[in-house]
C-alpha cells in the first residue's frame, strides 16, 4: 500500500508528488514534467479562499492541457487542506469581469483561455503570454488586441463599482458558489450576476416556460402547477416575460416559493417595465440573474443565451402552452442537450397555442403531464419511506467469519473492503464473498467507494 508524503493512503501505483502553493494573484500551473501514465498527487495547501476555490479546477485544466492530450493519466489524487478565509482582491474581480467583456469570445473559448494561462489574472497581467495566446483554440489576433486594450479593464472597474453599489453578486464559473447545475453545462456563462439571496442550488429547481399570449385555461393550468409544486418546495425559474413566465413568477410569490427571473439584459434595467413591481418582490424573496453587465440593453438576440441559463439552472423544464415556434421550444431543446427532463401539458389539436406542446409529446421530446403531482412522481421527488433497519444482532446464524467482519465494521461505523482485508488478514476474494452474502441477507449495505456499513 502506497502512502502520499503527508501519510495519506493512495493507490499503489508509482507517481510524482506535485505541490501547489496558490497565493492571491498567482496562477496555478501543473508542471510540464508531469509523468505520463502515472498517478498525479496534487496537494493544495492552506491559502486564501480566492485561490483555493479555483485550485481543483485549474489543476484539472492543466492536466487536460499537458497530460491527457498525448496519453492518459491513470489516476488523479487531490488533497485540499483547509485554510483561512480571505476576501478576493478587487483586481481579481476586475479581471473576471473583464474576461466576460471581451468581444468575440464565448464561454467555451473563455474556458480554454483560462486553462491555457493557468488562471484569469495572467490573461491580463502576464505580457509574456501575448505572443502565444493566438495558439489557444478560438482566440485570434483581434481578441489578443482586445485583451491588451486598457478600456476593457476600465469598463470592468466601472462595473465592479456598480455591482457593489447595488448589492449584486458576481459568481465565476470556477467558484464553489456558482450554481452546480449550470456549471455542468459546457456553454454556461463564465460569470453570472445575481441580485437577491435565492439559493441557486436549492434541492428542487423547476423552470416553467410558455407562450407570451396564453389562454385563460393555460394561465389557470400554470397557477395550479406552481401551487402543486409547493408540496416539494420547488424553486420556480422563468424569464420574467409576458404570458406564462410572469404568471409562474407571481404564483410562486403568492405561494411563498422562491422564484428566479433570468433576464436578457443588464440588471440596471428591466424589460418589460410592466413587471417592475413583481421583479422588486422577487429580489426580496428570490433573485434576478443575468450574464450581461449593467448597461447591456434588451435585445432579441440575447434570448437564446438567456434561455440556456433558465434550462441550466433547473432539474427540469415544463412547457405550459406553446405555439409551433418560439423561445419555449428553444429552451426545451437546450434542456434536452443538458440531459435535463422536459415535460409538457397536452392541448387540443385545434389550439394553435398547444401545437408546440403536442409536437414535443408526439416526438418523444417531452413527457406528458397533467398536474404537478405527475412532475413530482416522474422526478422521484416523493418523500422516501424509511425502511426498518435490520439489526445484525437478530441474525443468529451468522458464520463466525461474518461476525468478525460485522464487528470490525460496527467498531468504526463503516469500513473499506481493503481495511477489512487488512484487519481480518483474509484474502480479498474471501472477504468479498462474505460481504456479498451478508448484503444479500440484509445484514450490511454497500456504500459508494467500496465502503460497507451495518444495517
Amino acid at each position: 500500500m502506497l502512502k502520499a508524503p503527508d501519510g495519506s493512503v493512495a493507490t499503489p501505483l508509482p507517481g510524482a508528488w506535485i505541490t501547489f502553493t496558490p497565493k492571491s494573484g498567482s496562477p496555478l500551473r501543473l508542471s510540464r514534467t508531469t509523468p505520463f501514465n502515472k498517478v498525479v498527487w496534487a496537494k493544495v495547501p492552506a491559502a486564501p479562499n480566492s485561490a483555493r476555490s479555483t485550485a481543483i479546477s485549474l489543476i484539472m485544466s492543466r492536466i487536460y492541457s499537458y497530460a491527457l492530450r498525448p496519453r492518459s493519466l491513470q489516476r488523479v489524487w487531490v488533497n485540499v487542506e483547509k485554510g483561512t478565509s480571505a476576501p478576493m482582491s478587487d483586481q481579481e474581480l476586475i479581471h473576471r469581469i473583464a474576461l466576460s467583456l471581451l468581444k468575440g469570445i464565448g464561454p467555451v473559448h473563455a474556458r480554454n483561455l483560462v486553462a491555457y494561462c493557468g488562471g484569469v489574472d495572467p490573461i491580463f497581467t502576464d505580457r509574456r503570454l501575448k505572443n502565444t495566446l493566438e495558439k489557444v483554440p478560438g482566440i485570434g489576433p483581434k481578441l489578443v488586441a482586445s485583451i491588451t486594450d486598457r478600456s476593457v479593464l476600465q469598463a470592468a472597474e466601472k462595473e465592479l463599482a456598480y455591482l457593489r453599489a447595488h448589492r449584486i453578486r458576481a459568481l465565476f464559473y470556477l467558484d464553489s458558489d456558482y450554481p452546480r447545475r449550470l456549471k455542468q453545462a459546457d456553454d454556461a456563462p463564465v460569470i453570472l450576476f445575481v441580485k437577491g439571496e435565492a439559493d441557486l442550488d436549492a434541492t428542487h429547481m423547476v423552470s416553467i416556460v410558455g407562450t407570451r399570449t396564453p389562454t385563460e385555461p393555460g394561465k389557470r393550468l400554470c397557477m395550479d402547477l406552481v401551487e402543486g409544486l409547493k408540496a416539494c418546495q420547488a424553486t420556480i425559474v422563468s424569464g420574467l416575460a409576458y404570458g406564462i413566465d410572469i404568471v409562474a413568477h407571481r404564483q410562486a410569490l403568492k405561494n411563498d416559493l422562491p422564484t428566479i427571473g433570468c433576464v436578457a439584459h443588464g440588471l440596471d434595467r428591466l424589460y418589460p417595465s410592466d413587471h417592475a413591481a413583481t421583479a422588486k418582490e422577487m429580489i426580496e424573496k428570490g433573485a434576478l440573474v443575468s450574464e450581461l453587465t449593467s448597461g447591456s440593453p434588451f435585445a432579441p438576440g440575447n434570448f437564446p443565451a438567456r434561455n440556456r441559463v433558465i434550462a441550466g439552472l433547473s432539474d427540469c423544464t415544463i412547457v405550459v402552452e406553446s405555439g409551433p415556434k418560439g423561445g419555449s421550444l428553444i429552451t426545451t431543446d437546450i434542456a434536452s442537450s443538458y440531459d435535463r427532463e422536459v415535460f409538457a401539458f397536452p392541448g387540443r389539436p385545434t389550439d394553435a397555442r398547444s401545437e408546440g406542446c403536442n409536437r414535443l409529446i408526439q416526438q418523444n421530446k417531452a413527457a406528458l403531464i397533467t398536474s404537478a403531482q405527475d412532475v413530482i412522481t416522474l422526478m422521484e421527488w416523493l418523500p422516501k419511506k424509511k425502511k426498518a433497519p435490520v439489526q445484525a444482532a437478530l441474525f443468529t446464524e451468522l458464520l463466525p467469519d461474518e461476525q468478525t467482519l460485522v464487528d470490525i465494521i460496527k467498531a468504526q461505523g463503516s469500513a473499506h473492503i481493503d481495511e477489512l482485508c487488512v484487519r481480518s488478514q483474509w484474502a480479498q476474494g474471501k472477504v468479498a464473498g462474505l460481504l456479498l452474502n451478508m448484503e444479500f441477507n440484509g445484514v450490511i449495505r454497500s456504500l459508494p467507494g467500496k465502503m460497507y456499513q451495518v444495517n
